[in-house]
């Protein structure tokens, strides 16, 4: 069987990686074989997993080699709980050169170094917060990953960045096999977030796939570097990650997203209560940098 090769985005600060390396953690538990690349130059996909600050990433040791071509494969997979592969693709400094590169060069060193082993079941690319562009959209763009999840809450912004990155896929799908798999709510308890979710998926195409609720197991675990599955098997949370993974393993349900205009979003925010009749999301955002830039100075 073909590998399944997942990307998974969602603004920044969502629990994004938190979130991914929990499913893994109960896909490994089921016996899947699964390999995490991660594809944040902060480097943070894989700690749980490896029970690590951070793993050395493709870009640093490349840094210290002179090139990537004389790097191994030994030098940058390592494994983690219950075998799981995980690579970091790391970037530059910050402020010199394109982030993104790491992610290609990543890939492609991988790919030529015969990382992607046939007895691999799946593939997760943990991607920089909200970014489908660059070096970032690659795992789109190249046809690299066909299943796009996107984690998202019931705040504004988490919604936004869902559409956006719909967008994203959309632009790549009519030129390859990428498309949107589900919308996976990590819960931050807003008001009717469950429906709301919902409606947002229903309106792009898709399908919420999983409603994560909001437990602090799951930051008891992080501080012991550990994911939730191997910290506190026998919680509640655990067993919603292994809900999440077993929906994610049964999917079938791949489509071509239909993004919402801003109008049409906002229209939703105002359908929940989000946002008011006389606000806008732009409108709202740019006060809320303005305010907190003022916050800043004073």
């Amino acid at each position: 069987m073909a590998i399944r090769q997942c990307a998974v985005y969602g603004k920044g600060g969502i629990g994004k990686s938190t979130t991914t390396q929990n499913l893994v953690a109960a896909m490994a538990e089921a016996e899947k074989k699964v390999m995490i690349v991660g594809c944040d130059p902060k480097a943070d996909a894989t700690r749980l997993i490896l029970h690590s600050k951070a793993q050395e990433t493709i870009m640093h040791l490349a840094a210290e080699q002179g090139s990537v071509e004389d790097l191994e494969l030994e030098d940058v997979l390592r494994a983690g709980y219950r075998g799981v592969r995980c690579v970091e693709s790391g970037g530059p400094e910050p402020g010199v050169g394109c982030a993104g590169r790491g992610v290609i060069t990543a890939i492609n060193f991988l790919e030529e170094e015969g990382a992607y082993e046939e007895d691999l079941d799946f593939v997760f690319y943990d991607v920089l917060g909200d970014v489908v562009c660059g070096g970032f959209a690659m795992p789109i763009r190249e046809n690299k990953a066909q299943e796009i999840y996107i984690v998202v809450s019931g705040e504004m912004m988490a919604m936004y960045a869902a559409n956006n990155i719909a967008r994203g896929i959309v632009k790549y799908a009519s030129s390859g096999s990428v498309r949107l798999a589900g919308l996976i709510c990590n819960s931050r308890q807003t008001d009717r977030e469950a429906d709301l979710i919902e409606a947002l998926a229903a309106r792009l195409g898709t399908q919420m796939i999983h409603f994560v609720p909001r437990d602090n197991v799951v930051q008891r675990a992080e501080i012991r570097r550990m994911t939730v599955i191997e910290y506190d098997p026998t919680s509640k949370q655990a067993d919603e990650y292994r809900a999440l993974a077993q929906k994610m393993i049964d999917n079938k349900n791949f489509v071509v997203p239909t993004p919402l205009s801003m109008d049409e979003l906002e229209e939703l925010l105002m359908e929940f209560g989000i946002l008011d009749d006389d606000e806008s999301m732009v409108g709202k955002t740019a006060a809320e940098e303005a305010s907190e830039r003022m916050a800043a100075i004073g």
